[in-house]
C-alpha cells in the first residue's frame, strides 16, 4: 500500500511538472520575439541576412540562455544541465536535464537557428513535442 502511494506521487509529480512545462513553454510561444517592448518585430531573422554561421558553441549558448530563462537553469547546478548531443549535416542537438529527471531535446537547424524541442519523461515513457523557437533570440548579441 505505501508502495504504490509513492509511486502515485512520483506519477502527479511528473504530470505536475509536464503541465507546468506546457504552460511555459505555450506562454513564451504567444510572447514578441522583439524583448525591447519595440513594436516592431527584430530585423535580423536568418543568418543568411547576417553572413555568419550557427556554430556548435553558438547553439549550447542559445540553448543554455532559454533554459536559464525558461526554467532556472544554472551552470552551478548539480541536478540540471545542458549538454551536446548528436549532430548530422542540417542540425545540432542539445539536451537539457531538469531537476525532475526530464529531458528537453532541442533541434538546431544550422542555417537559420530554428529549433524544435521535444520534451522526453523516462520514467513515465512519456515523449511529446514541446514546441518550437529560433535560437538566435537566446543569444548574447555584442
Amino acid at each position: 500500500m505505501i508502495y504504490n502511494m509513492e509511486v502515485s506521487m512520483k506519477v502527479v509529480s511528473y504530470l505536475m511538472f509536464f503541465i507546468v512545462t506546457a504552460l511555459l513553454v505555450t506562454g513564451c510561444k504567444a510572447t514578441s520575439n522583439n524583448l525591447s517592448g519595440d513594436s516592431e518585430p527584430a530585423e535580423i531573422t536568418n543568418l543568411n541576412e547576417i553572413d555568419t554561421e550557427l556554430t556548435l558553441d553558438k547553439a549550447l549558448e542559445g540553448v543554455s540562455n532559454y533554459c536559464h530563462n525558461t526554467y532556472g537553469y544554472s551552470p552551478e547546478s548539480s541536478s540540471m544541465y545542458v549538454s551536446i548531443g548528436e549532430e548530422n549535416e542540417n542540425e545540432y542537438q542539445v539536451i537539457f536535464r531538469s531537476y525532475t529527471g526530464a529531458f528537453v531535446y532541442f533541434y538546431v537547424d544550422k542555417t537559420n537557428g530554428n529549433t524544435r524541442m521535444v520534451e522526453v519523461v523516462p520514467d513515465l515513457e512519456i515523449e511529446e513535442e514541446a514546441g518550437s523557437i529560433n535560437i538566435l533570440d537566446y543569444l548574447n548579441n555584442e
